[in-house]
């Protein structure tokens, strides 16, 4: 890359820092790339490529290797490591943690550097923690970050330090969103615990409870509205079906204490449940354990996290499902 100047410097020579932008593209020794390749990775256009490679051809230092491939005898330069910033959700979870231990296997495997920050499910240390990557000047950050609602605070402090931004499971302003489609992935649940409530229940359903995020906004919760469509399109008997929504927050303990509540209202002998991820519905499940009500409900979950696998595989579990990503 070019020295960055202020004015103009007389005594830098622009061929040879050309010449260093080009020699530059290689980064392993033997490696043979093509023209449009060598331009691209150096930011040159390719007339002044193809003159300095017939250049430096001339001068031993590069060899062509076939009619548009092309090798250079310089030792490869050393190259900055990239820096990659990530904010982990939270590590209380299994799900959040399977990503963070991913990323760091494979940025291990690519030589990049990971600099990784922990969110812990709050919106003031999710700002804080973007103040901690700036600093530490990333170039480029994933950012796993819950609330909708310091999204677009969090995005534009990346927007400001130049920072390029990829979003995890919730939308922030201006990033590339990496995530499911959340409504398909309602659907694949929803018509699944519709396809179980009339077979074995022969579509006889008092209410359907939603465990939503809500923090996490609109977006996640078409996994929801996903689900209720699936429901009643293939269990016509839902269609006027009683639905309860409640906020579990994405977690265990809430919704646990969230359903426990409920029940305590509610008479309903067949409940189907719908819920936001596999903690909530983990929850839910408990929370009709203890009133002594496990069989009359039906659960589907989202993530298909390992704690959700393994109670999909206990004898008898009424968590019917969860859609893995």
């Amino acid at each position: 890359m070019a020295p960055k100047t202020s004015g103009r410097d007389p005594y830098l020579v622009k061929s040879v820092v050309h010449s260093s932008q080009l020699l530059s593209a290689f980064r392993t020794s033997g490696e043979a790339l093509p023209l449009r390749e060598i331009s691209a990775r150096s930011g040159l256009p390719k007339s002044m490529a193809f003159r300095l490679l017939y250049t430096l051809e001339r001068c031993g230092m590069v060899e062509k290797v076939g009619e548009n491939l092309y090798r250079s005898h310089v030792r490869p330069f050393k190259q900055k490591p990239f820096r990659l910033g990530y904010a982990a959700q939270g590590t209380d979870y299994q799900f959040s943690r399977e990503i963070s231990s991913g990323l760091q296997r494979a940025a291990a495997a690519q030589g990049v550097e990971l600099i990784c920050v922990d969110n812990r499910y709050n919106p003031k240390i999710a700002q804080r923690n973007a103040e901690v990557l700036v600093r530490e000047k990333v170039d480029l950050v994933i950012e796993f970050q819950t609330d909708e609602h310091v999204a677009a605070a969090v995005a534009a402090r990346y927007r400001e330090a130049d920072i390029p931004l990829i979003a995890l499971e919730i939308p922030h302003p201006g990033a590339t969103y990496f995530g499911a489609n959340n409504y398909e992935a309602g659907l694949i649940g929803g018509r699944h615990l519709g396809r179980w409530a009339k077979s074995v229940w022969h579509g006889d359903v008092d209410e359907i409870i939603m465990i939503a995020l809500e923090r996490a906004g609109s977006l996640p919760k078409m996994r929801l509205t996903g689900m209720l469509v699936g429901m009643k399109e293939v269990c016509g008997h839902l269609e006027d079906c009683r639905i309860t929504y409640v906020d579990g927050d994405g977690k265990l303990g809430e919704s646990f204490d969230a359903i426990r509540r409920h029940l305590r209202a509610s008479r309903s002998r067949r409940i189907l449940v719908g819920a936001i991820n596999d903690p909530s519905a983990l929850g839910a499940l408990r929370a009709f354990h203890e009133a002594g009500r496990s069989d009359s409900c039906a659960v589907m979950g989202q993530n298909a996290a390992p704690e959700g696998r393994a109670e999909l595989r206990e004898p008898g579990t009424r968590l019917i499902g969860s859609v893995a990503y």
